[in-house]
């Protein structure tokens, strides 16, 4: 019997990656508009720093002022260094700072539920205990968090920078177990990435659903999901059959 279900929060229940395009956008029209330069290059490289996909040189500048300074100080330096390699004047760090915060802010206000998933929340809460589980530290997740108001959509959340592991690790899907009050065997986990949601559900025995987007299978990972949708707008469909089954 079916009595908890776990969820991912980045591209399963809220539509990051139209948030974020949409502040890249927004980001890209401002920094042309104030400098002249490539607006679209610079935000595709501040996306690339923003998520840490780093040069080696861009690894070694920028880890210490991550641990000496914090999150904000690294995206502030972040944008002067780009703007400054895309040949911008004027560049200082009230600028970078004006330009960080329009980001944050765009990106927080276009983030929103996929469509159906804020009714399906409310009907599963009726039949289940909710419980997202999601990575990421608590500086980026918990805005978002808050931006779609999620304490009042579901039963309980796991942000893994507050953790002592995040997913796959077996300790946070035992934490999400405990909270719901049931076995393995009685969850289900709902998440879009193979490697941290659907190996975590398969290492704590927990029926996994994928949530595919356009992504290709890969088998050299190994790792099969028991159900598979194309878009999460079929989510709800498919919980409704498993409840049924």
């Amino acid at each position: 019997m079916l009595k908890a279900i776990f969820l991912d929060l980045d591209e399963t229940l809220c539509d990051t990656r139209k948030a974020t395009d949409l502040a890249k956008a927004r980001l890209a029209e401002t920094v042309h508009a104030q400098f002249g330069v490539d607006g679209v290059l610079f935000a595709n490289r501040y996306e690339d720093g923003f998520f840490r996909r780093w040069s080696d040189a861009q690894r070694e500048r920028y880890t210490p002022i991550i641990k000496q300074q914090g999150e904000d100080a690294f995206r502030i330096q972040l944008i002067e260094d780009l703007l400054v390699e895309l040949g911008a004047q004027r560049v200082n760090q009230s600028v970078a700072q004006a330009l960080q915060r329009q980001f944050d802010r765009d990106r927080l206000a276009a983030l929103e539920f996929f469509p159906g998933i804020e009714e399906f929340l409310a009907e599963a809460r009726q039949l289940f205990t909710t419980v997202v589980i999601t990575n990421g530290p608590v500086f980026s997740q918990i805005p978002k968090i808050e931006a779609v108001n999620l304490a009042a959509h579901v039963d309980h959340i796991i942000i893994g920078g507050q953790e002592p592991e995040e997913k796959p690790a077996r300790s946070i899907f035992e934490k999400a177990l405990k909270l719901a009050d049931c076995e393995a065997h009685e969850a289900i986990h709902v998440g879009d990435s193979l490697a941290a949601d659907i190996a975590g559900a398969h290492g704590s025995c927990i029926t996994s659903v994928w949530v595919q987007h356009q992504q290709p299978l890969d088998a050299e990972m190994g790792i099969t999901p028991h159900h598979t949708v194309l878009h999460p707008s079929e989510i709800p469909a498919l919980i409704r059959q498993l409840h049924q089954d």
